[in-house]
């Protein structure tokens, strides 16, 4: 039951989930409320971190190139990751040329230090970018909405976390130190942008 759990909980606050809600939920503050401007850069920020870099994974998966849109064998991550990063940075110009908000334009920029640093350490490491994730969008979603959020997030954080070692994808280490990128690498660079 719990193996069942661990599977479902990694699926619904993946990565790639999460990084389709938070560009929406600071999008949303960030623009007073307002729901056309929330969608555009919502969706301009999701496009290109989140759904473009897993449309190749899951691509890349199908032709047999890694072992799923898990990617859990690490000397297979590579490839993913620096599409990944492309395609962030290809995002981050289009949101800095349109005039997004700086909040829209940190969360770009933080996730795509954050992703660096993952990046650099899959070279000899596997962090777990599901715990990285996770805790950056807790600190980023409480930087802007306030200490609720992180009381509400915990728990989703946590089960994560929890998720990742019950399926023995990673270790506690890995996970730990995943969950410790996020909040400081993305949560320095938000808070350091002008």
């Amino acid at each position: 039951m719990s193996l069942r759990v661990a599977r479902i909980v990694t699926e619904v606050l993946s990565p790639a989930v999460v990084v389709i809600l938070l560009p929406l939920a600071v999008a949303w503050q960030a623009t007073g409320y307002a729901t056309g401007p929330t969608l555009l850069w919502g969706v301009v920020t999701a496009v290109f971190f989140s759904v473009l870099p897993m449309a190749f994974i899951i691509r890349g998966a199908r032709r047999g190139r890694w072992d799923g849109h898990h990617v859990r064998d690490r000397e297979h991550r590579l490839l993913p990751l620096t599409l990944g990063l492309t395609s962030a940075v290809a995002g981050l110009g289009i949101l800095l040329v349109g005039g997004a908000p700086r909040d829209v334009v940190a969360v770009a920029a933080s996730m795509i230090a954050t992703l660096l640093v993952c990046t650099v350490i899959t070279n000899w490491w596997k962090v777990s970018l599901h715990a990285t994730v996770a805790a950056g969008a807790v600190v980023l979603v409480t930087l802007l909405y306030g200490p609720l959020a992180l009381v509400l997030l915990a728990v989703p954080l946590a089960l994560v976390c929890w998720s990742r070692v019950r399926l023995t994808d990673h270790t506690v280490a890995q996970v730990l130190v995943g969950a410790a990128i996020g909040p400081v690498v993305g949560g320095a660079v938000f808070l350091l942008l002008p």
